[in-house]
């Protein structure tokens, strides 16, 4: 509980620190006009609101995990989620924007429903796990779409966090995941909808 608190401090004071090199770190500032600046960085926003929200989720499984190999994985992949949270913050900061005002909120819903599927077992905890990073997965996809194409930096740090988020689910699949009923995951992409709108604004 202790590592746990530790970490909600450092998710949310932006102390956040990366154990990998950032993506794309060697690559030139692209000119971005006011506009495009303006919606990389709200995309930027997005994606660093969903790494708080990771950092929170995966905090509460492997706290209420019954199984200590589980609770590893949980907690290698919240450190790899540490370096996402760490390259959008820098990035953020690179396009003169700032994170979303309502982080704290969104990681203490997050660490509730985490740990409320922690609580329903393991397989469900990481059936969660599958879905959730596969929508993230998808949302990813879309932002490489979205973003300016000429915005390669941050077009790197998207494109790695993608490719980190599939393993991470295929991880929890091959672990024995049990797929969450539709209304679950309707009602997961939902919310995850009202975040992503609210984050890209503010």
């Amino acid at each position: 509980m202790i590592l746990g608190f530790d970490r909600a401090l450092r998710t949310l004071a932006g102390t956040a620190q990366a154990s990998r090199p950032v993506p794309g770190a060697t690559l030139p500032e692209a000119e971005l006009s006011a506009v495009e600046r303006k919606h990389a960085a709200g995309l930027m926003r997005v994606n660093h609101t969903g790494e708080v929200c990771a950092q929170a989720l995966y905090s509460a499984q492997a706290l209420v995990t019954r199984d200590p190999d589980i609770g590893a994985r949980f907690a290698q992949a919240a450190r790899e989620e540490e370096d996402h949270l760490a390259w959008t913050q820098q990035r953020l900061a690179e396009l003169a924007s700032q994170p979303s005002l309502f982080n704290p909120l969104w990681y203490a819903g997050s660490f509730a429903i985490g740990a409320l599927a922690g609580l329903a077992g393991d397989r469900v905890n990481l059936g969660f796990v599958v879905e959730t990073e596969r929508q993230v997965e998808e949302h990813l996809t879309s932002h490489l779409d979205r973003l300016p194409p000429q915005d390669e930096k941050s077009r790197a740090i998207v494109g790695t966090m993608r490719d980190d988020e599939a393993r991470h689910a295929d991880m929890a699949e091959a672990a024995g995941a049990l797929p969450l009923p539709r209304p679950v995951r309707d009602l997961m992409q939902a919310a995850a909808g009202v975040m992503k709108a609210v984050a890209y604004r503010v």
